[in-house]
This record gives structure tokens, C-alpha cells and sequence, in this order.
């Protein structure tokens, strides 16, 4: 907590900042010698870098090192749903294995994935698919170069939002939480979505309208989602989705693997030697 951190910071050079704090510039004001602020992940959704900018703090991530772990975790989401995979161990652990006879475990091969956000991760995911699964796949990326669009020729066919939305199995949203993608996909976007179609999130909780979202799955407008992130973390005791047998949640967990919290670690200790020994860090 920030109480707790303010008065460890007299004195300190270089922070390593994990997800679990939000490092304002409040708290900038309690360091006196501070030089960088890294964070062990891609995103710096929680570092103030304005402030830090003003102050001439430099805030560094991690980009890259999280990338298989990721997509791991977001494939993972979306076969447990497809093959519904809690439905079918609940429903044996109270002996009704007769389940099996309602066919309700899907196939990915030849389906349609839509992927938001090209980046390193969202076209792991896609190419993943593709490849293994033989998936379509759609894709949405405003932001993405006309040399990195060039990559994607042939197997990637990018798209508007309502189309992605309207035709993907499976939705996978891979963004940044910014002003602009805060609540990026809500009650609109659920609406165009198949009754069938499963949505997987594991980049920030902010970027979906999570009422919106709440209330699709309740009334089962949808077929799923699988939720590795949320606006508020840790959850709310209250929070209704708990209630909800259509959503797999998972406490933030897609890049904690114990390979990749070691590679974070390293990765983020080499940003921080580089900046004292008055290099640029990668």
C-alpha cells in the first residue's frame, strides 16, 4: 500500500514496480533521488508517467518476457471453454456422467478467432491458432504500421469492430489500458456478438464495460468468457460474476508462471543496472 511504500522511498534510486500498487505522483513527492521506475510487465497503466516525465523519472517496462506465458493462459481460457471443461468436472464429481451425451464440447478447428490488438502477444495467439487449429482468424488493430501489416498478409484478415464482433467463435482482446480504450467494449459490442461466441480477456479489466458484460452472461446472451483481469483487483467480495457458472475467472495470473516472474524479475533488474551505470535500457 502507498502508506507503507512512501517512507521506503528516501534515498532510493530505482523502484520495481509489480501490478499491485499505483504509483502516483503524490508518492513521486516521498522520493528524493529517484531515477527510474520499472515495471516488471508490459503495461504502465499504474506508474503516473506524466509525473514521473515532469520529475525526469524514467519508467521502463518489460515488454516481451510475458509473451508465451500469455498466450498460454488466454489458449488455456479458451479451450476450457470451448470443451467445457469445469461443466464436465462438476457434472462427473456428481455422477452424472451421462453429460457426455449432450455434445456440448466444441471444436476450434475451423472456427473463426478475433483477435483485438496485434501486438506481441494478440499475434502469438493468432498465429497459435491459425497454425494448430487450422482457425480463421480476424483481426483489429488500428495502430499496427503499413510494414507490420505486411507480416499478417495471407492469414490475417483485418476488419472493423461490429464485423470482428458480428463473426468471431472466440474473441481474444489484447490492448492497453488508456483514456481511449477505457471501457472500449461494452453493452454495443456484446450485443453484436453470437449467442455462442466466447469472449477471453487478459490484458487490463478497464478496457471492458464489466457491468455490461455482467449482465450478457447472466442472461446468457453470450457463450462465455474468461476473465484473467478486472477493473478493481482484487475482486469485490460482492462482485456478482462469482455467481456465474458461464465465466472462468482467474486472479491475474497469465504472466505468473514460475518461469516467467523470473524472467520479469531479471529483465526488470538489467533495466535498472543499465539506467546507474547511465545507459539507455532497452
Amino acid at each position: 500500500r502507498a502508506e507503507i511504500v512512501a517512507p521506503l522511498l528516501k534515498g532510493v534510486q530505482a523502484v520495481i514496480l509489480r501490478t499491485g500498487i499505483i504509483f502516483s505522483k503524490e508518492l513521486m513527492n516521498h522520493a528524493d533521488d529517484l531515477w527510474i521506475i520499472c515495471r516488471t510487465g508490459a503495461g504502465v497503466d499504474n506508474v503516473d508517467v506524466a509525473a514521473a516525465t515532469g520529475m525526469g523519472i524514467l519508467v521502463t517496462c518489460v515488454p516481451g518476457a510475458n509473451t508465451p506465458s500469455v498466450v498460454e493462459h488466454a489458449l488455456a481460457l479458451i479451450l476450457a471453454l470451448a470443451k467445457h471443461l469445469l461443466l464436465m468436472d462438476r457434472e462427473v464429481r456428481q455422477d452424472n456422467f451421462d453429460i457426455r451425451f449432450k455434445n456440448l464440447p466444441r471444436d476450434l478447428k475451423g472456427k473463426t478467432l478475433g483477435v483485438i490488438g496485434l501486438g506481441r502477444i494478440g499475434s502469438e495467439l493468432a498465429r497459435i491458432c491459425h497454425l494448430a487449429f487450422g482457425m480463421k482468424i480476424l483481426a483489429h488493430d488500428p495502430y499496427l504500421t503499413s510494414e507490420a501489416l505486411s507480416v499478417f498478409q495471407g492469414w490475417v484478415d483485418f476488419c472493423d469492430m461490429e464485423r470482428l464482433f458480428r463473426n468471431a467463435d472466440i474473441i481474444s482482446i489484447h490492448i492497453p489500458l488508456l483514456p481511449n480504450t477505457k471501457k472500449l467494449i461494452g453493452a454495443r459490442e456484446f450485443g453484436w456478438m453470437k449467442s455462442d461466441a466466447f469472449l477471453i480477456n487478459t490484458s487490463r479489466g478497464g478496457v471492458l464495460d464489466e457491468e455490461a458484460l455482467f449482465q450478457c452472461l447472466r442472461e446468457k446472451k453470450i457463450g462465455g468468457a474468461g476473465l484473467d483481469v478486472f477493473a478493481q483487483e482484487p475482486l469485490e467480495k460482492e462482485n456478482p460474476i462469482k455467481t456465474l457458472d458461464n465465466v472462468i475467472l482467474t486472479p491475474h495470473t497469465a504472466a505468473l508462471t514460475r518461469e516467467c516472474v523470473i524472467r520479469l524479475a531479471t529483465e526488470a533488474a538489467k533495466a535498472v543496472i543499465e539506467v546507474l551505470h547511465g545507459k539507455r535500457p532497452q
